[in-house]
């Protein structure tokens, strides 16, 4: 995902050709690599966007609302490395403020541009519309402050220091930033300034060293040590790293459930998902009984860990994040992760690899027959249809549980929000990824609930030209939310209105392949017929699951933890 430039910067340019500041923050953007930029229009970014209109190399992406937007620029980024945003005042930027805290949340560097009111009414703190009347204009900034990396003011003067410096940080910390310019500033020349050069990131060598002895001696009294890897190996982009320490390593690796996708599954090594009592026993037993664990960009969050089931000695567990390690009890500063891989793999360490073969859960599966869709047998089928290259996107709740086994295929992008979770998150995503990659084959997993949030966003897929392959699990209502709630039953809050999925391609004007399906043998054919249909347009196929309560062996193991949970409470 990263893409760090070691090129000139476009600033010296900029500098002779006294570009205006639109001009000049558009010409750091198209530096990294983004070709388009999401957003919505309003009166406060016009000036923006006639400034992007007139300017060759990025196009403008509008969605349906700013939320939409937030979450497709989001799904861009975790394709190409970085986005970017344009909202307008006020009212823009706190419908994009949910997206922006999930990117903060996940580490996905995304930056926020927000037009506001012009100079003289700031200045003389006039009631303008979109305000809170109060003559306030630094409020929503100091919100945002909240939720990203970095934020500024724009202006001529600073624009040359503030947006190479927002872009940098967003990049480091992987993380969103926020600048806001005033409409009429937009159009005029920037002061020519010295480009502040970015500090050198490199680890501090002596902690370094400490650390690698550290990890040394975890490894050489280990005789079945494992490589567990997570979502910020994805975020820092180390899969490269991790891949070659394996390989010298000779170990068994496992992911964690934020971390699907950062790491080969169809290598030798890997042996499945981490997902604590809920997963995969034979996996949990590699983990939990290893004597070594070289832990790379964990995160121990409740939906990580499966509700903290994760059974991880911490003792002799060497844990790196992107600038820090800690092995055992003992927490090195100032040590970037790739520094601590390569220096773990020069430790020389060589294992015997793994012997046992472990069973994926999804590996068989039975063809065409005329039985009702159940998880057990679809999640197969899935399996079975995914091809190398492809960037899947799964919305968080059933499909995210179900889709975290299914073993994929090389050079996959596997997009989950799985940290923040902010229902309706993947429609609008799969939007982002089709703009980021439109050679490549995206596929949409997501539930009748979830999509009932964001599906405007298909409206803009059409509009764009998008040629996703969407399934829709229509299994009357929120089911992950009936499975988290086990203290009452049949809650009218979980039901939703039943909706037309199919028929949203021609409300939304536009031309798409459709099928419903209800059992194995219609789910074949349909999945056939788009993957032909999908070179020429969008697909979607609704999936009618006749029981509410099928789900994913993991979601229903999860259910009966919860369960027993919420007995012992009430015993005590």
């Amino acid at each position: 995902m990263d893409k760090m430039n070691n090129t000139e910067s476009p600033v010296i340019h900029t500098a002779k050709a006294q570009k205006t500041v639109g001009q000049y923050l558009f010409d750091c953007l198209k530096f990294e690599g983004i070709t388009e930029i999401f957003g919505v229009a309003g009166d406060y970014n016009f000036s923006l966007l006639d400034t992007l209109e007139q300017y060759n190399g990025i196009q403008f992406i509008e969605g349906r609302n700013e939320l939409n937007s937030g979450y497709a620029a989001d799904g861009y980024a975790r394709v190409k490395g970085i986005s970017a945003l344009i909202t307008t005042f006020g009212v823009g930027e706190l419908n994009a403020t949910n997206p922006i805290a999930g990117s903060y949340s996940e580490n996905i560097p995304v930056i926020h541009i927000v037009g506001s009111p012009p100079t003289k009414d700031q200045n003389e703190h006039k009631q303008m519309h979109h305000t809170l009347m109060d003559g306030n204009f630094q409020v929503f900034r100091n919100m945002y402050e909240q939720i990203t990396a970095y934020s500024a003011v724009l202006t001529p003067e600073n624009a040359m220091i503030e947006i190479p410096t927002a872009i940098r940080i967003a990049k480091e910390k992987k993380q969103p930033v926020y600048l806001v310019v005033a409409n009429d500033l937009v159009s005029k020349p920037i002061v020519v300034r010295e480009v502040p050069k970015a500090p050198l990131r490199t680890s501090n060598p002596k902690t370094l060293q400490a650390a690698t002895d550290h990890a040394r001696q975890l490894l050489e009294r280990a005789n079945q040590p494992v490589i567990l890897v997570d979502v910020k190996t994805m975020r820092f982009g180390l899969q490269a790293e991790v891949l070659q320490l394996a390989e010298a390593m000779n170990i068994p690796v496992a992911a964690m459930m934020f971390g699907k996708g950062a790491f080969d599954e169809t290598h030798s090594s890997y042996v499945g998902m981490y997902i604590g009592s809920f997963g995969c026993s034979e996996v949990q037993r590699i983990v939990e009984n290893a004597d070594c664990i070289i832990a790379i960009g964990m995160v121990m969050a409740d939906t990580n860990t499966a509700n903290f089931t994760a059974k991880l000695n911490s003792l002799v567990t060497v844990n790196i994040q992107s600038d820090f390690v800690k092995v055992a009890e003992a927490v090195y500063q100032n040590v970037f992760a790739s520094d601590m891989i390569l220096s773990v793999q020069k430790l020389g360490f060589k294992g015997d690899g793994f012997q046992r073969k472990v069973a994926f859960p999804y590996n068989q599966f039975t063809l065409g027959t005329d039985e009702s869709l159940k998880a057990a047998g679809y999640y197969p089928l899935f399996q079975r249809m995914l091809k190398k290259n492809d960037i899947l996107i799964v919305e968080i709740g059933t499909f995210y549980n179900g889709m975290s086994e299914v073993r994929l295929p090389s050079n996959v992008t596997y997009i989950g929000q799985g940290g923040w979770g902010s229902i309706g998150y993947a429609t609008p995503s799969t939007f982002g990824a089709c703009i980021a990659a439109p050679e490549r084959r995206v596929l949409l997993f997501t539930g009748d609930g979830s999509l009932q949030l964001t599906a405007q966003e298909i409206s803009s897929m059409l509009y764009y030209g998008c040629k996703p392959i969407i399934f829709v699990l229509n299994n009357d209502g929120y089911t992950i939310e009936k499975y988290l709630n086990v203290k009452t039953k049949d809650q009218k809050y979980n039901k939703i209105p039943r909706w037309s999925y199919t028929k949203l391609a021609e409300a939304f004007g536009g031309n798409a392949f459709t099928a419903i399906v209800r059992t194995y043998e219609e789910l074949e054919q349909a999945i056939s017929q788009a993957e032909i249909e999908c070179t020429e347009r969008l697909c979607m196929i609704e999936m009618i699951v006749e029981d509410p309560w099928d789900a994913p062996e993991n979601m229903k193991k999860m259910r009966n933890y919860m369960e027993k949970q919420a007995m012992q409470t009430r015993q005590k």
